[in-house]
């Protein structure tokens, strides 16, 4: 059997999801979290095969996720189950090495193939997910607004937007206040933003966090 691990912030759907994996019999699932940073001290715990894996996640986003699973084990299949409200997600999905995609607003029966062919070890993308790969494969150049931050900065940006303090970040991410600060200072001056709200807009405009998180 392949240890699944779900990591989906929304309660209803990861309750869904866990009930869902019951009809597989060769899927054992292992343990269902909510936040980012929880989800991968999970991963690291229990080292599941197949993750089930959104992108909205506080503490952690899921891009960030997938490429640490992938660069951890190379082998790991992940199935991203999100919103994708735009293609840079998508696209940065696909690059991080997804084994699937299917986005929420689908029908139940493209995720239960979507489970049954990613953890066969076959690539599954939905339709409306498909819709997307053709646009950036057809528009290959497309300027990617977040392309001058890096990995760390964009976590460091995704905590900034969810109103975490320097001291915050530094506890999380096991760094000094000072490091945390350094980060924050790079991260405006590369953008030109010198303001939370200012990054919070922008965290949310490309895709970082949900606007769903501050309802």
């Amino acid at each position: 059997m392949k240890k699944v691990l779900v990591i989906e912030d929304q309660v209803v759907l990861r309750e869904f999801i866990c009930r869902l994996l019951q009809d597989y019999p060769a899927l054992e699932l292992t343990e269902a979290c909510g936040d980012g940073q929880e989800g991968w001290k999970a991963y690291e715990r229990l080292q599941p095969e197949l993750v089930i894996l959104d992108v909205f996640l506080p503490g952690l986003n899921g891009v960030e996720i997938l490429r640490r699973l992938k660069r951890d084990n190379p082998d790991i299949l992940v199935l991203g189950f999100s919103a994708f409200p735009n293609r840079r997600i998508v696209k940065e999905m696909i690059e991080a090495g997804a084994d699937g995609l299917v986005q929420k607003s689908e029908g139940l029966e493209v995720l239960e193939k979507a489970i049954d062919m990613v953890a066969n070890g076959q690539t599954f993308y939905s339709p409306n997910v498909s819709s997307m790969l053709k646009h950036i494969m057809l528009n290959p150049d497309q300027a990617d607004s977040m392309a001058g931050l890096s990995g760390r900065e964009k976590e460091i940006l995704q905590l900034i937007a969810e109103s975490n303090s320097n001291k915050e970040i530094a506890d999380k991410l096991h760094i000094s206040v000072k490091t945390a600060e350094t980060h924050r200072n790079n991260i405006m001056r590369k953008l030109d933003i010198h303001d939370a709200v200012g990054l919070t807009r922008y965290a949310i405009e490309n895709g970082l966090i949900s606007s769903t998180t501050f309802e």
